[in-house]
């Protein structure tokens, strides 16, 4: 565990066998671990074979589940509950990140983080509050919190896609098309992709597009680069 932030969970090396040129942060959602995340790395490491991954396990137990781990409660649910729980959550990711980009010798630039619903409220919430921006931005089944307080606190603009099952029961759908209307408010560079009749789930689909914007944004290709 590092002992600065509390915050420890599974790692993959790069596939390649090298040193990290780029670093995957996946942040489960409320109820999971690190573990839950960790095993999207072999597609990732695919198309990224120098890519480094970390999938911390979140500060909190699980309030909601007889197991697991969670960014903040969601006993309560109003925009002002979840603004600060995320905000707790927010200082400690914020410093495993460095930490880790300080232990590969790597920049914001080489950074991307996904997030699955709980997890993509809070990487939202904290990479839009960087100083620097990361390179890309994931986010499956989650929402933006408070767009109008983020509107008054950004610091950075990575690129981001959203991607939401349309049959979602848990995160509604809904919040697909808000989450794109309040970053591109903020002139947050970001595509959403709904996926026709899948629940709170990530499917082959949503994968194979979050690869594909990952690779392309480490590329330097901007957002609306032609696809290959």
């Amino acid at each position: 565990m590092n002992q600065t932030t509390g915050l420890d969970g599974p790692r993959k090396e790069p596939a390649s066998g090298g040193p990290a040129k780029q670093l995957i942060v996946l942040l489960h959602g409320l109820g999971a671990d690190g573990e839950d995340l960790i095993g999207l790395s072999p597609y990732l490491a695919q198309v990224m074979p120098d890519a480094a991954f970390v999938a911390p396990n979140a500060p909190f137990p699980s309030d909601m589940a007889p197991m697991g781990y969670q960014w903040f409660s969601l006993q309560q649910s109003d925009p002002e509950q979840l603004y600060w729980g995320a905000e707790g959550a927010r200082g400690p990711l914020d410093r495993f990140i460095d930490a880790e980009l300080e232990r590969h010798g790597l920049s914001d630039a080489e950074l991307a983080l996904v997030g699955f619903s709980q997890g993509t409220m809070v990487a939202l919430h904290t990479a839009l509050r960087r100083p620097n921006p990361a390179a890309a931005i994931v986010g499956f089944s989650g929402a933006l919190i408070d767009p109008e307080r983020l509107g008054k606190e950004i610091a950075s603009r990575p690129p981001v896609l959203l991607i939401h099952g349309e049959a979602d029961p848990v995160v509604p759908f809904q919040m697909l098309a808000a989450s794109q209307r309040g970053l591109e408010l903020l002139e947050v560079p970001v595509e959403a992709l709904p996926r026709p009749g899948l629940e709170h789930s990530i499917d082959e689909e949503g994968l194979l597009a979050a690869i594909k914007f990952l690779a392309l944004r480490f590329a330097g290709h901007p957002l609306d680069a032609e696809q290959p």
